[in-house]
C-alpha cells in the first residue's frame, strides 16, 4: 500500500491562504498536547507505583506474628518477605516509569526546536509572498488603468484627426503617444512584478513540500515513540504483575509447608504442664478425725518443741561459733509417731521462690532434703525458724535460715 504524503495533500487553490500548513502545524502542536499528556500518565503512575511500594514496604515491616510459633510462623515471615520484595519492585518499576518519563520530554523538546526552525522559514517566505502578491496586483491595476487611459487617448486622436483641425491633432497625438508610453512602462512593471512573484512562489513551493516531508518524518517518528512507549509500559506492567505472582507462589509454598498437626504438637511439646489432671478432693469427717487429732497434739507438739530448742540451740551456737548458720538438732525417733505434720492451713498464703544457701540433708521423715543452689517454693514460714518448703513436687519442713529470698 503506497502511504499518502502530507506534500500531495495540504496545499490550497487560493494563492493567498496557506490552509494546508495551518492544518499541518495545528496537527503537530496537536501531537505535542498528547506527548504531555502521555508525560502526565507515566509520571502520576509511577508516583503511584512509587508511592504502593513504599507502603507495601512500611506494611510488611510493621507487621507483627512475633507470638506465632513453628510452620505458620515460618509462612508469615515469609509472607512479610515477599510483601517487602513486591514493595522494592513497584517502587523500581516506578524508576523506569520515570527513566521512559524523560525520554519522552527529551524528544518533545527536540521535535520542538527543529518544528520552529522551519516554521520560522515558512512565515519569512509567506510574507514574502504575500507582499510580491500586494505589489504585483498593484502594478497589474496600474498597468490597466494606463491602458485604458492610452486606448482613450488613441481614439480621442482619431476623432480629433477626423476634424481635420491640425494643431488639436498633434495635441491629441502628442498625449496618445504620451499615454501609450506610461502604459507600455506600466506593462513592464507589471511584468516584473509577475516575474519575481512567481520566483517567490517557486521557493515558497519548494520550501513548503520540504517543510511537509520534514512535518510527516516528525509525525512518523511522535507515533511511533509514544506507540512503543505505552507497548514498554504495558510490557513493564504485565512484567510486574508476573513477578508478584511469583513472589506470592512462593508464599503459597510456604503455607503448603504448615501442617496443623505439626503446629499443635510443637505447642505441646514446648509448652506442656503436666500430663495428669489434679486429685480429686475427698470428704473428711471432722468428727471422725477428731481422735486422730488428739493423739497426734502432743506429738506435733513435741516435734515443734524440739524444732524450736533446735533453733535455740543453733542461735546460741551461732553467736559463739562460726558464721554458717546451723539447722536445728536432730529430733529424737518416737516410735514411729514423729510423722509428716502438715497443717492444713494452706488455704490465703502465698507461695515464693527461694535459693538454698547450703546443704540439708533431712533428718525426719517431715523433712526435705536441699542442696546448695536448689531453687524451692516457700509454703509458709513457720515462727519456730522451720518452713514448709516444696521442691520437685514434695514437701517437708526445712530451716528458715538455709534460704535466701530470689
Amino acid at each position: 500500500m503506497t502511504q499518502l504524503q502530507f506534500k500531495d495533500a495540504f496545499w490550497c487553490k487560493e494563492f493567498t491562504f496557506h490552509t494546508g500548513y495551518e492544518v499541518l502545524i495545528q496537527r503537530l502542536l496537536d501531537g505535542r498536547k498528547m506527548c504531555k499528556d502521555v508525560e502526565d500518565l507515566l509520571r502520576q503512575r509511577a508516583q503511584a507505583e512509587e508511592r504502593y511500594g513504599k507502603e507495601l514496604i512500611q506494611i510488611a515491616r510493621k507487621a507483627g506474628g512475633q507470638t506465632e510459633i513453628n510452620t505458620l510462623k515460618t509462612a508469615f515471615e515469609r509472607l512479610k518477605q515477599q510483601i517487602e520484595s513486591v514493595g522494592n519492585a513497584h517502587v523500581q518499576l516506578a524508576v523506569m516509569l520515570k527513566d521512559e518519563l524523560k525520554g519522552i520530554e527529551e524528544f518533545r523538546e527536540r521535535q520542538k526546536e527543529q518544528r520552529k526552525k522551519y516554521e520560522s522559514a515558512m512565515e519569512r517566505l509567506q510574507k514574502s509572498k504575500l507582499s510580491h502578491y500586494k505589489r504585483t496586483m498593484e502594478s497589474k491595476k496600474t498597468y490597466e488603468q494606463k491602458c485604458k487611459e492610452a486606448d482613450e487617448a488613441e481614439q480621442s486622436f482619431e476623432r480629433t484627426s477626423a476634424s481635420g483641425n491640425q494643431k488639436q491633432t498633434e495635441k491629441s497625438q502628442n498625449k496618445a503617444k504620451q499615454c501609450r508610453d506610461a502604459a507600455n512602462e506600466a506593462e513592464n512593471v507589471y511584468k516584473q512584478n509577475i516575474e519575481q512573484l512567481d520566483k517567490v512562489r517557486t521557493e515558497w513551493e519548494q520550501e513548503h513540500i520540504k517543510t511537509c516531508e520534514v512535518f510527516q518524518l516528525q509525525e512518523c517518528d511522535r507515533i511511533t515513540i509514544l506507540r512503543n512507549s505505552l507497548w514498554v509500559h504495558c510490557n513493564q506492567l504485565s512484567m510486574q504483575c508476573v513477578k508478584d505472582d511469583e513472589l506470592y507462589e512462593e508464599v503459597r509454598v510456604s503455607l503448603e509447608n504448615c501442617v496443623v498437626e505439626s503446629d499443635i504438637d510443637y505447642f505441646i511439646k514446648t509448652k506442656m504442664t503436666g500430663t495428669q489432671p489434679p486429685d480429686a478432693i475427698g470428704y473428711e469427717n471432722y468428727y471422725s478425725r477428731e481422735p486422730n487429732r488428739c493423739n497426734s497434739s502432743p506429738t506435733q507438739s513435741c516435734g515443734m518443741m524440739k524444732r524450736l530448742s533446735g533453733l535455740l540451740h543453733a542461735s546460741s551456737k551461732n553467736n559463739t561459733g562460726s558464721a554458717t548458720p546451723s539447722a536445728p538438732p536432730l529430733a529424737e525417733k518416737t516410735d514411729g509417731v514423729y510423722a509428716s505434720i502438715f497443717v492444713n492451713e494452706e488455704a490465703g498464703i502465698t507461695s515464693q521462690d527461694y535459693r538454698a544457701l547450703y546443704d540439708y540433708t533431712a533428718q525426719n521423715v517431715d523433712e526435705l532434703d536441699i542442696s546448695e543452689g536448689d531453687i524451692v517454693v516457700v509454703i509458709e514460714e513457720n515462727e519456730d525458724g522451720w518452713w514448709t518448703a516444696e521442691r520437685n513436687g514434695q514437701r517437708g519442713f526445712v530451716p528458715g535460715s538455709y534460704l535466701e529470698k530470689l
